[in-house]
């Protein structure tokens, strides 16, 4: 075993960060580049016109409307520790981004607002992270306002998302008024300075021992015996830490702060890579891969276009899972079937990006894309072939009908369509016989196609009119026997929209599961599935 890339292994910690929509996540990110020295000064995501958007909030519309649409990648270096940081969309409809994001981490950090508890989109997220069996940290955030008691919000974790809490620091103060925490490992008070530049610059702190008589001068006696309380009520009643369940996604260490105010972000940045797990080992269609292996290997998580507007290029993110990554390195890409050289890799934060010699497991590389990469797709050392388990896919639930305005901006359309396609935001169809004038379009969720109204507009330079259609249901279709599924062979095909998808498979739109089950009932030789069959089979 290489001792170097074994020490580089264990340098790495590659998370994501999952929250509800507006807990805080993107200020987080933010807070953590401050502590670690990637900027020098945090713009906040609820920012005057006047200040700085989020570094971690790139593509325009996401500085326009105070939404992350789009999976971050950020990396910098911190504690002798190479981090890679996936920050990703919280709203529900880019779940789907979130969820390509989830399979490319070692573990997760989960945000909770302390007003609000678990949410929502955290309680499908936190599923993934479970199903996955990953590690999760919780950082209950927002403690510089009025919230939840700590141990409603202790409670809360175990009786609704199941995994048990343990509290790795404790506020000190009371509700909205908290002066500082408590370190349960260290044993030691740490007070936070007066924030004087609204959480723009690292704050300051005073780090006592738990015993110090300055530690009751400066909160009061009041709140040091509230504090004690707690903190004996934590240890008789509350979980022991145990590295193993946290390794096994049993337990989560759980912190509070205010990542606005940079309130505990430091002490959670520190105490998350300590306890972090380095690249973990990835199953594949020749068994496990571990990191320490010395073949290269590596899986395309993301493809996203026109990071640049300037160049219009199109970026495929890989997560390397073995070996050494070297630039001009020749790699098999198992979709194609080809070798092909890997020029001008580049590493991020966010926009900003600089080329790359060589990386380790661990790391997420941006590779200029030509157009031959797809979602999920395996690159492997030319001698060692293998793939990676599949990505989960996600049916869509909405759909419309996009065309140009001006038909004269056809093949830009086309393009652009394509390109977005590609990142997998979106699906495409072709309804048959409706001719190339328009294509059909199914996304998880509505915002999307607000989203792909203003790329087109603003990356491809076109207007488009969007039909909203009345379709809530995909299915791909075969006949059992083989024979060509078409409008005509199949009974009931007008009670919805018979398309046909990029791979020109087969598939109908209908409005509800009433309409599916009739059309089921009457084609007895029909098979359907939500996702294409070949992806259904594998």
């Amino acid at each position: 075993m290489n001792l170097t890339l074994t020490d580089e292994i264990n340098k790495r910690r590659t998370f994501a960060i999952i929250s509800h929509p507006d807990a805080g996540k993107t200020t987080l990110t933010e807070k953590l580049l401050l502590y670690g020295g990637a900027i020098h000064l945090a713009g906040s995501i609820k920012s005057r016109k006047t200040q700085r958007h989020a570094v971690s909030d790139w593509m325009e519309i996401e500085k326009q409307r105070g939404i992350s649409v789009t999976s971050s990648v950020l990396q910098f270096d911190y504690g002798g520790c190479r981090i890679n940081i996936l920050d990703t969309p919280g709203h529900q409809d880019f779940s789907e981004d979130t969820y390509r994001t989830l399979m490319a981490v070692d573990s997760a950090v989960m945000i909770l607002d302390a007003a609000k508890g678990v949410e929502a989109q955290t309680k499908k997220l936190f599923k993934v992270c479970r199903e996955r069996r990953i590690p999760i940290f919780t950082f209950v955030n927002k403690l510089d306002r009025y919230g939840k008691v700590p141990l409603d919000l202790m409670d809360e974790l175990e009786n609704v998302l199941g995994i048990r809490a343990y509290p790795m620091n404790w506020p000190v103060g009371t509700d909205g008024k908290y002066l500082g925490i408590f370190d349960r490992q260290r044993n030691v008070v740490e007070l936070f300075a007066e924030d004087t530049t609204h959480g723009q610059t690292a704050r300051a702190s005073e780090v006592f021992a738990a015993d110090d008589a300055e530690v009751v001068r400066r909160i009061g006696q009041e709140n040091f015996d509230a504090l004690q309380e707690d903190l004996l009520l934590l240890d008789e009643a509350g979980e022991s830490f145990d590295k193993a369940k946290i390794d096994a996604g049993e337990l989560t260490p759980t912190f509070f702060g205010s990542a606005m105010t940079n309130f505990g972000v430091q002490n959670f940045l520190e105490e998350y890579l300590r306890l972090a797990p380095p690249p973990a080992p990835r199953l594949s269609s020749d068994g496990v891969i571990e990191p320490e292996d010395e073949n290269f290997s590596a899986f395309v998580f993301k493809i996203q276009a026109n990071m640049n507007p300037a160049h219009r290029d199109r970026l495929a993110f890989i997560r390397i899972c073995s070996g050494k990554f070297l630039r001009n390195m020749t790699v098999w890409h198992a979709a194609s079937d080809k070798l092909i050289k890997l020029a001008q890799p580049q590493q991020f934060l966010a926009q900003d990006r600089q080329i790359i010699d060589e990386a380790f497991p661990g790391d997420i590389v941006g590779l200029f894309d030509p157009g031959i990469f797809g979602i999920g797709d395996t690159l492997t050392d030319a001698a060692h072939k293998f793939k990676f388990e599949d990505f989960p896919t996600f049916p869509p639930e909405k759909f419309a009908r996009v065309q140009a305005r001006d038909t004269m901006k056809r093949k830009q359309f086309a393009k652009g369509i394509d390109q977005l396609t590609q990142e997998g935001a979106i699906q495409l169809f072709n309804q048959v016989g409706a001719g190339t004038e328009s294509y059909v379009v199914g996304t998880v969720g509505t915002l999307q196609f607000e989203v792909l109204q203003y790329r087109l507009k603003s990356e491809y330079g076109v207007d488009v009119l969007l039909t909203m259609l009345p379709f809530e249901v995909a299915r791909w279709l075969k006949f059992t026997d083989g024979a060509k599924v078409t409008p005509a062979s199949l009974r009931g095909a007008d009670r919805g929209m018979f398309v046909l998808d990029r791979a020109e498979n087969p598939v109908l739109l209908v409005e509800n599961e009433w309409a599916l089950g009739w059309i089921r009932d009457n084609n007895p030789r029909l098979e359907m599935s939500a996702t294409p069959f070949e992806r259904a089979e594998a």
